[in-house]
């Protein structure tokens, strides 16, 4: 609260001594959040009761700017963090904190930043609350712009480790430049059409970190403390057709991920796009081998990561298929594709009908690395060989799914969905229950139907049915919106299909929600089933809970 105070005060003069002498005015500006949940005992689901009986996450991001120049701090509360939460979240402080200038040809940050390189394979820095996620960088960042068309970035820090009370950096230095080119910027006249460009680009990124010895076997190997990793990367782009491709190099870096082996590192990712006018056919490739890159070689999970490696599987929405088997990058070694093509049928055609009817259709494979474990004194150092680019022989994920999407009159709207999987629990643990792969169907039909101007229901009817794990599951979510203001939900998940009558439980929840501009609050209550929460293809565990959540947010 102390620092609160002197930064309120601080940027009131600020104001008043900007407005005195007839300048353009600074603007403040931020955001505010918070989760507070109150648990209750329910031995039936599994939902444990904290010592405290309840916890808050919070935050709080206030900016000042005035004319190129910024500066801005977050305040963060864990009054014990959220149950399922990452270690690292304590007590109330300042989290983030950072002065920025910035004109049209140089942005220079110091202090905490977030930042990617490319795709985000060999650098990204990145803060999402909701996961616990917050690798910041905490030093220096330089944005430059020496020549139309031309983009440089240069980056150096440490990054974020934990939170307690405080801002708690790790050991390693990451240190690191980025280089893109336009060439149709550099060129204007290389397509005076318009329609044609390439893109290049270039990044390098290390870490340092103290050295160390560990033992194996007999032996006693030095760990580096130094780990480069360079990437290259390219897309063109021409009328409707798009492709691009980035590959990175990492030298030998040993890691808990990879149990301490000399091995090096690479990623390959390629898209490949068509779209217009009612078509869309997207193509994708990722190949990744030994790729956990972090600034610290004991670290795990959610714990210091350098890079991020997509998912190359779709990122489903519809909750059986988003909580129970989502699919995340297995970092020391996979290899996939997938495939997308979306199509709509024209208004007034037979398919298409008064309003048209858009159709999509996605299937996405991973396998793992096809290798040879080598054994000895090299297998003790480089762990295994890659035979080839093909696929390996342990299944990891197929998911297949398409979905029907039609506005059957102006007043109501359908979407069906159908989703098979086979996915392997041991690959991605998801789940204690079952180790191996899972087959699975899932049906959704959802409807929306536009009671008036102001008046709108919405219900989903999901099916899950497997024969492994915890059997078929049914969904039911229902929705109700007042605007502008009001919405009333209610989901009730029934594990039907499970082997243990006892474990046969509706996890019924119930929320409402209040939003006026910019601020919105939410009240639930009820039971939420053990499962995976994830955004954006990165996954984290939530145990069951039962109880009342509030969540309230707003900016200004």
């Amino acid at each position: 609260m102390r620092y609160f105070l002197i930064l309120s005060v601080g940027l009131f003069l600020c104001q008043r001594s900007f407005a005195q002498q007839n300048t353009p005015k600074g603007q403040l500006h931020g955001n505010f959040a918070m989760m507070w949940q109150q648990y209750n005992e329910d031995s039936i689901i599994g939902a444990r009761v904290p010592d405290a009986k309840s916890a808050l996450n919070s935050y709080g991001n206030i900016t000042y700017t005035y004319g190129d120049f910024s500066a801005g701090v977050r305040f963060e509360s864990y009054q014990n963090a959220l149950l399922g939460f990452p270690s690292g979240f304590n007590g109330t402080g300042i989290g983030s904190r950072y002065v920025r200038y910035n004109n049209d040809n140089l942005d220079v940050t110091v202090g905490n930043f977030y930042e990617q390189f490319g795709n985000g394979m060999i650098l990204r820095s990145y803060w999402e609350p909701m996961l616990g996620i917050d690798n910041a960088l905490d030093g220096m960042r330089v944005l430059w712009k020496p020549y139309r068309g031309v983009y440089v970035k240069g980056i150096y820090g440490n990054q974020r480790a934990a939170f307690d009370s405080r801002l708690i950096n790790g050991p390693g230095l990451v240190r690191g430049f980025d280089t893109e080119v336009s060439l149709k910027e550099v060129f204007p006249r290389l397509d005076s059409s318009g329609r044609f460009n390439i893109t290049l680009g270039g990044s390098f990124v290390s870490k340092y970190e103290a050295g160390q010895t560990i033992e194996k076997g007999n032996e006693v190997f030095e760990l580096p403390q130094n780990v480069g990793s360079w990437a290259g990367r390219m897309q063109i782009e021409y009328g409707d057709f798009q492709i691009n491709g980035e590959y990175v190099k990492k030298i030998n870096d040993p890691n808990a991920d990879n149990g301490f082996i000399y091995r090096e590192g690479q990623a390959m990712l390629i898209n490949a796009g068509y779209s217009k006018k009612g078509l869309g056919i997207n193509l994708n490739g990722k190949l990744v081998d030994n790729m956990a890159f972090r600034s610290s070689r004991d670290a795990l999970l959610f714990e210091l990561p350098i890079n991020f490696l997509p998912a190359i599987t779709k990122q489903h929405t519809y909750n059986l298929a988003a909580t129970l088997y989502p699919y995340a990058t297995v970092i020391n070694g996979e290899n996939g594709y997938s495939a997308e093509v979306y199509y709509t049928f024209k208004k007034k055609s037979a398919l298409g009908g008064k309003y048209g009817t858009n159709i999509s259709l996605n299937f996405a494979a991973v396998n793992s690395l096809d290798t040879t474990q080598l054994v000895g004194r090299e297998g003790m150092i480089f762990g295994y060989e890659r035979n080839s680019l093909g696929f390996g022989t342990s299944k990891y994920v197929r998911d297949f799914n398409v979905e029907l999407k039609k506005k059957i009159s102006n007043d109501w709207y359908m979407a069906l969905t159908y989703y098979y999987f086979e996915f392997n629990t041991l690959a991605t643990p998801v789940t204690q229950d079952f180790k191996g792969i899972v087959y699975a169907d899932i049906f959704v039909g959802e409807v929306q139907y536009k009671i008036n101007a102001k008046n709108t229901m919405r219900i989903e009817l999901q099916n899950l049915q497997t024969e492994q794990d915890k059997g078929d599951w049914a969904t039911v979510v229902a929705e109700y919106t007042l605007s502008p203001h009001w919405t009333f939900s209610l989901i009730d998940q029934y594990n039907y299909g499970n082997t243990n009558p006892d474990a046969r439980v509706h996890y019924l929840y119930g929320a409402v929600a209040y939003s006026k501009g910019s601020n919105r609050l939410s009240i639930g209550y009820g039971k939420r089933r053990e499962g995976i929460f994830c955004i954006g293809g990165v996954c984290r565990a939530v145990p069951a809970s039962n109880g009342i959540e509030i969540t309230l947010s707003s900016s200004f």
